[in-house]
């Protein structure tokens, strides 16, 4: 998420006030709500939440089971136990016991039996789908209103900066299409509780870091998607913000601590140039505004340097893992948090699930930007991230200007990709790169619905055939598109069929126009021979200057390859191919992926308009 992704919501924000009055709460909450045995971790915060607990003294007495230290947060209302957890333990309930004047208060805690995550992580052999669960489907239009949240928004469709309905339920009862494309992983954004004024139908301004927001399910309706997910063998990677919440999070009416948040007050904004993180010359203001500053006035900066906070975090991120059993991480906004911080949590997630893979929203225009934050990076002079996959910023920038379809800029045509992956000698793995043409908070790549799908299909086949960890945007294989230009709104549409009410669905072919199917057909083709294609998931990538706008690239495993042409030129080309002979020998006949036809490499090849070619 980047500065665009709320600007309408700066003005109307803005003007709410942090109450300094400690919100009690009538019964104890305690955070995490429960937690397992065998954990690679022994030791265990637990937060508990009631009127003037702080001095309180706790009791438990449970086999197994210690008690570390006992924190006293600046607010009454606040108490943190550190638990020692011995692998002894075994599972029930632990009762944490108060005495409050002559009453005695029990507080019950679960502890569980683990049901061990049986994960793969996502990775090249992958395509990912990233849905705005809001804007995709209701399946359970009795959610749209809860009568227990704060800030009761109501549906409406009309409002492209408001909340339009769709839910988990709308997801799970459309993996059957999900599956028809090709799919293999869904990332949604956050489906945490986001009880803020105006809704915040995206999901990044969290007010619950253990609660599914209600009007988009339960904490049940997301584990039961998640197992009917991994039942078509596509896996599930959760949204997280750890840099922010949501200013109607309970910590800013009453703050556990007063350094719980950066900048209490709110008297700073991030000035959103990340290059202050790793630039060398840096002013101390300019840093300090980029990591310490509030997101915007309605996401207040969290201090991931308490301590308590990181651990606090931690431990939620675990517990979506085991308690979900989601099989991905994307961490928002990864590089405004504290460094440090933010790799001690990614070694905590690696200790308790080794080989778990998380990817960072790193927004660089630059490749070596970008770099930076991946992990054993060699330029990163400050520590080692341990953050293995990075978002590939850089080629999304750089996919409209190569594939022409922005003409509101000078396009360098095919040599754009060839000069963008030449410079991912910076990367320590490009394997483990997430590439994409567009995402949420992004123009559509498609800026107008276009006559023709000649560059549509070369982007595609390149993002679908490149290295790295591959990414659509909903709405993507149905040519959406769209500028943000007035409102983020504008490229976060609602897929027609989705809704009730709506008359036709662009989830089948009937309800799809001739285009639409064409694209949809052309990518899903691509999608369904890429997912038993150990050449694009694992083989090593080599390329040519493009040549009379002729680009040529092979993905090589062993003594198998498959290569890819393409013309980038409005113009028949005629092109001599025996600069191409060490990867498509002439005489050969090869099969194009997508037409199933045989060609053979003849000295001379003759490529029509923007002619695309997968040959394998």
């Amino acid at each position: 998420m980047t500065r665009n992704i709320l600007s309408l919501l700066l003005a109307s924000i803005c003007a709410i006030t942090i109450s300094a009055k400690p919100k009690a709460t009538v019964s104890p909450v305690v955070e995490p709500p429960m937690w397992w045995t065998g954990m690679a971790d022994r030791s265990l915060q637990i937060m508990v939440n009631y009127p003037e607990i702080r001095n309180l003294e706790p009791r438990i007495e449970y086999a197994g089971v210690s008690v570390d230290s006992i924190v006293r947060l600046d607010s009454p209302n606040y108490q943190l136990i550190y638990l020692n957890i011995s692998p002894d333990a075994k599972p029930g309930t632990i009762d944490i016991a108060y005495q409050i004047g002559k009453k005695r208060m029990k507080i019950p805690f679960e502890l569980r039996e683990r049901n061990t995550p049986e994960f793969t992580p996502f990775d090249a052999s992958d395509l990912l789908y990233l849905i705005m669960p809001d804007r995709f489907a209701d399946g359970n239009p009795s959610n749209n209103d809860v009568a227990s949240l704060k800030h009761r928004v109501e549906a409406n469709r009309m409002n492209p900066n408001g909340r339009h309905g769709g839910d988990i339920c709308g997801i799970e009862q459309h993996l059957g299409y999900i599956d028809s494309i090709g799919v293999t992983a869904i990332w949604l954004t956050p489906v945490l509780e986001n009880d803020m004024p105006h809704g915040s139908y995206h999901g990044y301004a969290t007010t619950n870091y253990y609660r599914v927001d209600p009007r988009l399910g339960s904490n049940d309706d997301y584990k039961h998607m998640i197992g009917q997910a991994h039942k078509r063998g596509i896996k599930v990677v959760m949204d997280m913000i750890f840099n922010h919440t949501g200013v109607a999070h309970k910590w800013m009416d009453d703050m556990p601590a007063a350094n719980w948040y950066n900048n209490p007050k709110g008297d700073k904004m991030t000035n959103f140039s990340l290059s202050t993180v790793n630039d060398p010359y840096a002013s101390d203001y300019d840093f300090d505004h980029t990591v310490n500053g509030w997101f915007v006035p309605s996401m207040p900066d969290l201090n991931q340097r308490n301590p308590h906070v990181i651990k606090y975090l931690i431990q939620n991120s675990i517990w979506w893992i085991e308690e979900a059993q989601i099989d991905g991480i994307r961490m928002d906004t990864h590089p405004y948090a504290d460094m440090e911080a933010m790799a001690s949590w990614l070694a905590a997630v690696e200790r308790q699930y080794p080989g778990y893979n998380i990817v960072g929203e790193c927004w660089y225009g630059n490749v070596a930007g970008s770099a930076f934050w991946q992990k054993n990076s060699k330029i990163n002079r400050f520590t080692n991230s341990n953050l293995k996959t990075v978002m590939d910023f850089p080629t999304m920038m750089m996919a409209r200007e190569a594939f022409g379809s922005d003409t509101r800029k000078y396009s360098q045509g095919l040599n754009a990709i060839y000069e963008r992956l030449s410079q991912d000698y910076l990367y320590p793995d490009p394997m483990k790169v997430l590439t994409f043409l567009e995402n949420h908070d992004s123009d559509r790549f498609l800026l107008s619905l276009p006559d023709n799908l000649g560059q549509w299909k070369q982007a595609v086949a390149f993002l679908l055939t490149t290295r790295g960890i591959p990414q659509l945007y909903y709405g993507q294989e149905l040519l959406m598109n769209g500028s943000k230009e007035g409102s983020d709104g504008y490229v976060r549409k609602d897929v027609k069929g989705g809704f009730p009410g709506d008359t036709s669905s662009e989830f089948t072919p009937e309800g799809r126009t001739q285009l639409q199917n064409e694209a949809f057909d052309y990518l899903s083709r691509i999608a369904h021979w890429r997912r038993s294609s150990d050449i694009i998931a694992k083989g090593s990538l080599k390329h040519f200057i493009p040549y009379k706008g002729i680009y040529v690239y092979e993905r090589r495993l062993g003594d198998k390859n498959v290569v890819i042409v393409m013309n980038g030129t409005d113009d028949t080309i005629s092109i001599d191919f025996e600069r191409y002979n060490e990867v498509l020998p002439i005489g050969t006949t090869r099969t194009d992926v997508v037409t199933g036809k045989n060609i053979t490499i003849n000295e001379v090849m003759n490529f029509s308009p923007r002619k695309t070619l997968i040959l394998e």
